[in-house]
């Protein structure tokens, strides 16, 4: 490792965790009655926002090779699933924990790996492919979730004034 592979780690991971801790505030901020609003007129609703997100960073563990998913079961009604395909969703206060649980995992797992090792490659590549591609590593990973997250938030700050 470098110094400026560390430096590469710290500002992506600080990127993480200033947008995993302005959406924590937003989650915190919306009431249950405001998540289970449409963002806009016929878009989804907070409440498929929150599983969404919560499904996406679960999907994270296996895919950084940290361990498997928490919750397996959010990945099909909030990814493969549009908003309001599946009746049976879990409650908002459930949701709210898992959200907490997989990003408190994911942070315990981040905070343990080596610079060194953010540039190693993810579990959606072959150790035969990641020499042709090794732009395909972990570090890559959490800067498009960081972004994914951003995104979203985004979404989820219409509900404030509703």
């Amino acid at each position: 490792m470098n110094d400026l592979q560390g430096l590469y780690v710290r500002m992506a991971v600080d990127a993480w965790n200033s947008e995993l801790k302005a959406t924590n505030a937003l989650l915190d901020k919306l009431s249950d009655e405001q998540l289970m609003r449409e963002i806009a007129p016929g878009r989804n609703r907070g409440i498929y926002l929150l599983g969404h997100l919560t499904a996406v960073h679960d999907q994270v563990l296996p895919l950084l090779r940290f361990q498997e998913t928490i919750f397996p079961e959010l990945y099909g009604p909030f990814h493969d699933e549009p908003d309001r395909a599946v009746a049976d969703l879990p409650s908002i206060s459930q949701l709210r924990a898992q959200w907490k649980e997989v990003n408190d995992t994911l942070m315990a797992h981040m905070n343990k790996l080596p610079p060194v090792e953010w540039f190693t490659r993810h579990a959606n590549i072959s150790e035969a492919d990641f020499p042709k591609e090794p732009h395909r590593n972990r570090l890559n990973v959490l800067i498009s979730r960081t972004n994914h997250l951003a995104y979203h938030r985004g979404q989820l700050v219409l509900l404030v004034q509703k």
